[in-house]
This record gives structure tokens, sequence and C-alpha cells, in this order.
């Protein structure tokens, strides 16, 4: 069974920053494309930045030039540096498969907000 497993959400002022991380067990992680995902209150499910197997990292518009993210393969982790917090950042943050399948983690929550 797959298990995802977010931390390092918390309450940050707009301009702050936060590191989350995902672990990842029951899968060959390194295999996989992975991504990051947020849902704000009221609002779908949104894609936020993706890992391919090979590394390749894609990002949504609204985080671009603010986010980061990274993954180590050792360790079946996956990492998103979030930088230049805005409000609208405001949500729960989930890891999971970029083409998603399974259970989904509990997320963490992300509040930025004067």
């Amino acid at each position: 069974q797959v298990t995802f497993v977010e931390s390092g959400g918390g309450f940050v002022q707009p301009g702050g920053s936060l590191r989350l991380s995902c672990a990842v067990s029951g899968v060959d992680f390194s295999r996989n494309a992975m991504a990051w995902y947020r849902q704000a209150p009221g609002k779908r499910r949104e894609l936020v930045a993706d890992i391919t197997g090979g590394g390749v990292v894609d990002y949504v518009n609204s985080v671009m030039g603010r986010f980061t993210l990274s993954r180590d393969d050792a360790k079946n982790t996956m990492y998103l540096q979030m930088d230049n917090l805005k409000p609208e950042d405001t949500a729960v943050y989930y890891c999971h498969f970029l083409i998603p399948r399974g259970s989904w983690g509990p997320g963490t929550q992300v509040t930025v907000s004067a």
C-alpha cells in the first residue's frame, strides 16, 4: 500500500517562507512522476508543481519563481520550498503521483496571513 505523509505547513506572514516535506512509502519512488497539489477552502484541488522520474520540474504559473520542488530518491522524500508566500497560497497541500491513483495523505495546512 502506498502512503503519503506531508509535513512542514504552518502559519506565516506574507513574504515569508515554508518548506514542505513528503515522505512516500510502498512504491519505487524514483520511477514515478510526483507532484504537489493544493486545495483552498471552497475550491477544487489543483496541481502546483510536478517532477518526473528524470528530475524535470514544472510549475503552475502562479508559483513560478517562488516555489522550488526537489526530491531525494534515497530517502523517498519530496520537498517544496515556498518563498515569498502570498495570502492566495493558503491551502492544504498534498503530495501524490502526477497521475493520481489510490489514496491521498492527510495533507499539511499552509496559512498565509498578516
